[in-house]
């Protein structure tokens, strides 16, 4: 088991009133798309013959995250976001799923030069196109792009990011509130008799660090006794490694274990369902996108990555979106939250939800502030 102590460091907020403006009209936008999150459908396979510029109000090109579509979280939270663009306001979108972080760069290089069809905005989701969008950015000067979840600073680049750690301090709050208590409901079970939670990441790498970070100081909130075991996959994939982590973890005792490892995740709700214990979902509600598992996910730490996605295609239309400036969405726009499991709502105590709507209340006044990055030192 890891135990680490945590530092703190200054949120990242918008860089100036114009940013704020733009938070602020996201606000209303958030509560539109709500807790209970969309229909988790499938996602649409735009592809560039399917694209009629004629009728179209904006032409955007989506490069997805590595893991791609159908990954029921982080990807597919983005195409809903584009699917409701292309509704709402008559948006016409194509789809790239690159397979390497090698190819971004060459992706969004590609539809940046693009004439059949010319793109208003190119959307880029995950950190990790971060390092082509700054080389390709500064080439199409012309050319609109958003990223999602990094800062790329260039007058043409919107940059959303989402305070993760405060979402995923509710995510712990919850899991640190319920390890103590005697629940038993769906496929799952706690053991009041052990004080352990558990963490599974992705990549080791800092973006991912502030789920864990957050989730550490919500445990550590609802009860400074309780364990916390934290690991990290090193893909976002790998189901059966994800699935033989929180096996291990389950069986030294975890009774909770959340995760922020996209796709892999379903192999914690595997484990979860062998072990007769719980999960914690991230990125989408996964009681509803995986809704064979909604009988041991206790609750998803939303992360409204297609609010970002709706926000700038729809700015893109009105002429308005913040190029240039950085949009930062948690807790106090809705941004980010924490959505009980479809199945298992009915197990969470009124005293449980009510501890939760103080700390959320808290978090957005500033009377917590939540950490953002993980112990420099500390066991393994």
């Amino acid at each position: 088991m890891r135990e680490q102590k945590i530092t703190r460091r200054r949120l990242l907020a918008s860089g100036s009133a114009a940013a704020t403006a733009t938070l602020a009209g996201c606000a209303s936008r958030f509560e539109n798309f709500g807790g209970s999150e969309e229909a988790e459908g499938s996602s649409q396979q735009a592809t560039e013959s399917a694209i009629d510029e004629s009728d179209a109000a904006a032409t955007v090109g989506m490069v997805y995250a590595l893991g791609g579509l159908d990954d029921r979280s982080f990807n597919d939270a983005a195409n809903r976001g584009i699917q409701r663009a292309r509704l709402d306001d008559g948006v016409e979108y194509t789809n790239h799923e690159p397979g390497s972080v090698a190819g971004f760069a060459d992706v969004q290089a590609e539809l940046a030069g693009s004439t059949s069809p010319s793109y208003d905005l190119i959307c880029c989701i995950g950190f990790l196109q971060a390092e082509g969008l700054s080389e390709v950015a500064p080439e199409y000067t012309d050319q609109q792009f958003m990223i999602v979840d990094s800062v790329v600073d260039a007058d043409n680049v919107a940059s959303y990011v989402f305070r993760e750690h405060e979402g995923s301090f509710q995510a712990g709050n919850l899991a640190g509130l319920l390890t103590t208590r005697d629940v038993d409901l769906g496929a799952g079970a706690t053991n009041p008799d052990e004080t352990t939670v558990g963490f599974i990441g992705g990549l080791d790498q800092p973006l991912i660090h502030k789920f864990e970070a957050g989730f550490r100081a919500g445990v550590e909130h609802a009860n400074a006794d309780v364990d916390v075991l934290t690991e990290y996959l090193g893909n976002f994939d790998d189901v059966q490694g994800a699935r033989d982590i929180a096996a291990e973890m389950y069986d030294d005792g975890a009774d909770i274990v959340y995760h922020a490892a996209g796709g892999a995740g379903v192999g914690i709700f595997q484990a979860a369902q062998a072990h007769g214990r719980y999960a914690i979902g991230v990125d989408s509600d996964q009681s509803r996108s995986n809704p064979r598992y909604a009988d041991v996910v206790l609750a998803s730490m939303v992360k409204r990555v297609n609010v970002a996605v709706y926000d700038a295609a729809t700015a893109t239309v009105a002429d308005s979106l913040p190029a240039g400036e950085v949009v930062s969405l948690g807790l106090d726009s809705d941004g980010v939250g924490v959505v009980y499991g479809t199945s298992l709502e009915p197990a969470i105590p009124d005293d449980v939800r009510e501890a939760l709507s103080t700390s959320r209340e808290q978090i957005a006044a500033g009377d917590i502030v939540v950490p953002t990055e993980r112990a420099s030192t500390g066991g393994a």
